[in-house]
């Protein structure tokens, strides 16, 4: 497996590349991940070796049928990500004009007429509309009032609506599309898990899909509070997170992510993270990956932690985070707000694809000792320095 991981072929790419758009297309909003949920378990009977499972609080498990007894032998490793993204839940319909609410976080300059689009029940065809007002003070989610093109007698209480762009795709090396965050991590969990769940030293490794991450932490706090997640178990959140061009460009591949905001993850873990992805790239040097502390926002990692699980988090550099376009020049005032797709480089997809493979198949390997480690620093300190006298 290690050795095939780095080898794709140009179908190989496209068929990773257009199973990418169609997750990242899905129509989703913070407690409302139907969609995600009804294309997950349509995956998951491609693979009769594997289940799903529902916990308490909505979220989706998806793991081998060995999988209890593989974790008598090994800790558990899940791979997570989160279902849902910024957008709008319909709450009243009177004719053309629609009130909704914005759930997730997008500042208040990008409301201003923005055309949107609202999904029926079915996710079957959706309706035109452009918002004409704004109430950012309504507790706990901002409400828009939007006006229809035309009626929408399929539009009702409950449906989904984001913002309107043209079609996705991928040009130039960046892929393009709607949700990014996280249905984008949500895809390369299920491609890298293709691979994992066939190999029979890995029963242990299991993939959980959070929901309404956007508004909370509410699937990964309810996982760790109600059981769902073993005592040991090792979790690696995936996420996307802004880029900073001088910091975590897109396009020089996966990133290892230290902590974020509120915290350090588990030292452990990501040391052990960084490890096998440095020691991946000394195998394969095409393979790129960085190693930051994403200072901006908060990841499940911090939740998980918080309830004494052994976390980290890997993640993709992303552009228009939460669609907004230049959002720091917007917000000083110099840049009127507009929204777009999110974007990644398809690079740094297959790399995290890739990264997880390596990972599930070595994190458990036996490697240096903590003391060992120390040891080598030293010598390589006192090499730099020369005798210590």
């Amino acid at each position: 497996m290690d050795e095939k991981i780095n080898k794709l072929s140009t179908t190989q790419i496209k068929t990773r590349e257009r199973f990418l758009l169609k997750v990242t297309s899905l129509p989703v909003a913070p407690g409302h991940e139907l969609a995600v949920m009804k294309f997950v378990e349509g995956w998951v009977r491609n693979y009769p070796g594997l289940v799903l499972n529902h916990d308490k609080s909505g979220n989706l498990l998806v793991a081998r049928k060995d999988f209890k007894k593989a974790c008598r032998k090994k800790k558990p490793l899940f791979i997570t990500a989160h279902m849902d993204h910024p957008a709008f839940v319909v709450i009243s319909v009177d004719g053309r004009e629609v009130k909704l609410e914005f759930r997730g976080g997008v500042h208040d300059p990008y409301f201003n007429d923005t055309p949107i689009e609202i999904f029926n029940e079915e996710f079957k065809k959706s309706f035109i509309a452009k918002i004409v007002s704004l109430n950012p003070t309504v507790k706990p989610f901002k409400t828009v009032m939007a006006r229809l093109d035309k009626p929408g007698q399929q539009i009702k209480a409950g449906c989904i609506g984001r913002w309107k762009f043209p079609g996705v795709g991928v040009k130039k090396g960046m892929v393009f599309a709607h949700a990014c965050d996280d249905l984008a991590c949500i895809a390369a969990a299920l491609v890298a898990f293709e691979d994992i769940s066939l190999d029979r030293k890995l029963g242990h490794v299991a993939l959980l899909f959070t929901r309404a991450e956007e508004i909370g932490f509410v699937g990964a706090i309810g996982a760790a509070r109600g059981g769902t997640i073993p005592k040991g178990s090792r979790l690696i959140c995936l996420e996307c997170s802004r880029s900073f061009p001088h910091d975590s460009p897109i396009g020089s591949g996966p990133i290892v992510r230290v902590g974020d905001r509120l915290s350090v993850f588990t030292p452990e873990l990501t040391n052990a993270l960084s490890s096998i992805a440095t020691s991946h790239q000394k195998n394969f040097p095409g393979f790129r990956f960085q190693r930051k502390l994403m200072a901006g926002g908060v990841c499940e990692a911090t939740a998980f932690s918080s309830y004494n699980f052994s976390s980290s988090c890997l993640c993709l550099a992303l552009g228009n985070y939460h669609n907004m376009v230049d959002v720091d020049t917007v917000l000083s005032g110099k840049k009127e707000a507009r929204v777009a797709h999110e974007f990644i480089s398809a690079s740094d997809f297959h790399g995290l694809v890739e990264l997880l493979g390596t990972i599930a198949i070595n994190l458990d390997k036996p490697g240096p000792t903590q003391r060992d480690s120390a040891e080598e620093i030293w010598a390589e300190r006192a090499g730099i320095l020369g005798p210590v006298s």
